[in-house]
């Protein structure tokens, strides 16, 4: 077996699991989930029924590249989402089965161990994370340098205190922006500031874009995005990940697309054709449809709006809730009561309330002796809104009870 399985963390909720393994939860109340982030929303209709219609196409193969209809498609959507000039459907698309597999695969594929680096990779990510860009780095035989996310950097992470030793040798910078879990977006100057360090350490920049579409007014500043906006339309050692599940609530289809340098996407779809993960074809027909339509979309986004509206004013005065710059998860600080402690609060909510939530600790590593998420908690909005409500009037209750 390959060595670095054993240094692979057990995964967030599988520590959740443990940690409520001997806890009993308040069976005279329902079931509320709001610790994975898995979209509750109805999926669109029209994007089932192109499913449904296209079932005989399961009897083909499907490409490693895709339709060239459904990477025409999301070049379109891209060009006119995030104002780029234009985009290869060619070469700088790349639609993959879901990008938590194309996040793993891409870190195989990019880091390198030959000759002209002597020196051990480094793939710096942001802290709290998404635990695949850790574990796509321990199994490349790199080493992961995390970059903390706290509330004095606005839970963007500050890539100007990362030393310069750790940049020489880096290969690979992952990026989330809304990040999963703060809610933080880069802003221009941000994505220009590691766009120079890249340019002057040679390291791919890959952008986790996945919740771009949740925002509240101002959608966020996509990295290709950013490249245009400095006259860089080869999107040189930039790569983003976008998917349908959060956008479209279509966790399930697994559709996503990777798309940027095209140099970097040639070798990574030589990769893929290795590895086997094309996307049915059934699926592409009916990605090609949700990238098509944007009405479903804002219909999702008012949702998430209403919901956090919700929140804000039936709990704002009780937690320290503070409202994300898009995406659709609350980073809330412990409430004294638990003087600081995500798992023991966690399990509260558990036990008392029958309500799931996410110990932020989990999300993250510690870094000079702190872990950043510690004393944090993750809450995903994701119920619908009456579930919303009837979560509220319990933590409401849990908090206020003494």
């Amino acid at each position: 077996m390959n060595h670095n399985l054993s240094h692979l963390h057990s995964y967030p909720f599988a520590k959740m699991n443990s940690l409520l393994a001997d806890s009993i939860a308040n069976t005279a109340c329902s079931e509320i989930k709001l610790g994975i982030g898995e979209p509750k929303h109805p999926p669109p209709s029209f994007v089932l029924d192109v499913l449904q219609q296209n079932l005989d196409r399961f009897n083909r193969y499907p490409t490693t590249e895709g339709l060239f209809e459904l990477r025409q498609t999301i070049a379109h959507w891209l060009e006119k989402r995030f104002f780029l000039r234009h985009v290869n459907a060619h070469q700088q698309v790349l639609p993959v089965m879901g990008t938590r597999e194309a996040i793993f695969s891409l870190v195989q594929a990019v880091v390198n161990h030959g000759e002209n680096h002597t020196l051990e990779p480094v793939v710096v990510m942001p802290n709290p994370f998404y635990q695949i860009y850790e574990g796509a780095t321990i199994l490349a035989n790199a080493t992961p340098y995390f970059v903390p996310c706290t509330f004095e950097n606005n839970f963007k992470g500050d890539y100007r205190a990362v030393p310069i030793e750790v940049w020489s040798r880096t290969q690979l910078l992952f990026v989330c922006s809304p990040n999963n879990p703060t809610g933080s977006m880069m802003s221009l100057d941000d994505w220009e500031f590691i766009m120079r360090l890249s340019d002057k350490y040679g390291f791919i920049i890959a952008s986790d874009e996945c919740y771009s579409e949740l925002y509240f007014d101002q959608p966020p500043i996509g990295l290709l995005q950013a490249c245009t906006s400095f006259g860089r339309d080869n999107y040189k050692n930039c790569i983003v990940f976008h998917s349908l599940s959060k956008r479209s609530n279509l966790p399930g289809l697994r559709s996503g697309f990777v798309a940027g340098d095209a140099d970097i996407l040639k070798s990574y779809l030589q990769y893929r054709t290795y590895q086997g993960c094309a996307m049915p074809i059934p699926h592409q027909l009916a990605s090609i449809a949700a990238w098509q339509d944007e009405k479903h979309v804002a219909h999702n986004r008012a949702l998430y709006k209403e919901k956090f509206a919700l929140w804000m004013e039936e709990l704002g005065e009780l937690l320290d809730l503070r409202m994300p710059d898009a995406g659709f998860y609350f980073w809330i600080k412990v409430p004294p009561l638990f003087a600081g402690d995500d798992e023991a609060f966690v399990t509260a909510l558990y036990e008392e309330a029958n309500i799931h939530a996410l110990a932020g600790r989990y999300l993250s590593r510690e870094v000079n002796g702190k872990n950043p998420g510690q004393g944090y908690v993750r809450i995903a909005l994701v119920a619908s809104v009456s579930e919303s409500r009837e979560a509220i009037s319990r933590i409401r209750n849990m908090i206020t009870k003494d």
